[in-house]
């Protein structure tokens, strides 16, 4: 399983990111080339362009042709998911041994980024599927390694990150779910809110309270589906997120064994913090990718629709805002790159850049999708075209994994910090 896109040969990147769709004058067998200049294969590595090119051929031939009827139906891919997972993308940055791919930060973000130009949603849940899978194999003991990991890098099992709960969201410090210590079990009550796969996913990543107030009393624990006492709220109506699964996970004297425990007590609140960086150059990487679908959807539209007798393409206004979108797409894709070759490298600065990256990308793509979808005018509204779920689908990426509000009080606290 380790690495499996070595063994794959890529096609052709499909450019014309969402064929099946009816998109500008019918003009879906007319495809164009990616413009030199926000080409997210500079400065990658071949092997990194080989898996690139994979991911890119897999979001535009599996996932592309059906992200508008997943999002309607709201489905949960999982089969598709699934055929994600014999490339490797079920565990990207697992260690080999336990079936993960064993790749690099920057690795992952490149690849997460393609995948988003078929499917933001279903790939931000493949991000957070990653999260958990990395949590288990990093702070997991060998036993919880081998039981848990395997299924999840193969994807025949799903997890979920069960941090916010009703009351307590971005001071994530102040959770209330308890979790108390009887003989060789701990009994857990309370709830967590907004969780990704809530539901319909096998394993819960949980972070809960065994000691104090405080971080320091948080301890983390696995929590498998079936347990006696987990529950599930019902499915939220979201505006975007729809190929995913939203609900509210409710724990009542529910019994998880003490072999579940990841790591020691008390260490839940950094494990989830661990966790939560790299979750936000995942989130961001899928953010970059909408926004370099919807420059090429603009730019293609630009070319076609025509306005007082030429096209838009002559008109200069809109020019210089493409122009625009696409430095801020490279700008920020560079950016999300830094803080994953930080992270990476686990640098003391790569916390601060983690933050900088999600808050720099989040807010500047989505600002790429809604100007495109302007640039569509009334056709842009319609769900007919792909670029209003682009809109969609990344307006979310500026609340969670931290908002992009805390990311500003993290990069200033350590701005003001007398080093």
């Amino acid at each position: 399983m380790a690495a499996a896109w070595l063994f794959r040969v890529p096609q052709r990147l499909t450019t014309n990111i969402c064929k099946t769709q009816r998109l500008i004058n019918s003009r879906s067998s007319q495809t164009r080339g990616i413009a030199s200049c926000i080409a997210p294969s500079h400065g990658l590595t071949d092997e990194q362009k080989e898996f690139q090119k994979v991911a890119f051929d897999f979001a535009a031939n599996e996932m592309a042709p059906h992200m508008a009827e997943w999002d309607q139906k709201e489905m949960f891919p999982v089969e598709t998911m699934r055929k994600a997972a014999q490339l490797g993308f079920g565990g990207i940055y697992v260690q080999p041994d336990v079936g993960g791919s064993g790749l690099s930060r920057l690795d992952t973000s490149v690849i997460f980024e393609a995948l988003s130009t078929g499917c933001v949603s279903t790939t931000a849940y493949i991000s957070i599927h990653n999260m958990c899978a990395w949590m288990i194999d990093t702070f997991g003991n060998e036993e919880q390694r081998q039981k848990f990991c395997p299924q999840l890098c193969s994807m025949e099992k799903f997890a979920s990150y069960c941090l916010t709960e009703p009351g307590s969201g971005s001071d994530a410090a102040s959770l209330l779910t308890t979790a108390h210590l009887q003989g060789d079990h701990y009994i857990l009550n309370g709830s967590k809110a907004f969780i990704s796969g809530g539901g319909d996913t096998d394993v819960y990543v949980v972070m809960c309270r065994t000691g104090n107030k405080g971080p320091k009393g948080i301890s983390c624990v696995v929590v498998e589906k079936g347990t006696p006492g987990l529950s599930f709220g019902k499915k939220e109506r979201k505006v975007g997120w729809n190929s995913q699964p939203t609900r509210a996970v409710i724990f009542e004297d529910c019994a998880v064994p003490v072999s579940n425990l990841l790591g020691h007590e008390g260490q839940g609140f950094t494990i989830a913090m661990k966790g939560l960086n790299g979750g936000r150059i995942n989130i961001a990487s899928c953010s970059l990718g909408a926004a370099h679908a919807s420059v090429q959807l603009a730019r293609d539209h630009l070319l076609v629709r025509k306005q007082f007798g030429e096209t838009l393409s002559n008109n200069q206004f809109l020019q210089f805002k493409l122009a625009e979108m696409a430095t801020d797409l490279v700008a920020s894709r560079l950016v999300v790159r830094q803080a994953a070759v930080a992270l990476q490298e686990d640098r003391a600065d790569a916390v601060q850049l983690c933050s900088m990256a999600k808050l720099f990308a989040t807010d500047h793509c989505f600002n790429i999708c809604n100007q495109a979808l302007q640039m569509h005018g009334g056709y842009g509204y319609l769900k007919d075209y792909a670029v209003q779920q682009f809109v969609r689908d990344i307006r979310v990426h500026q609340i969670l994994e931290g908002t992009n509000e805390v990311m500003r009080m993290i990069i200033a606290r350590d701005l003001l910090t007398e080093s």
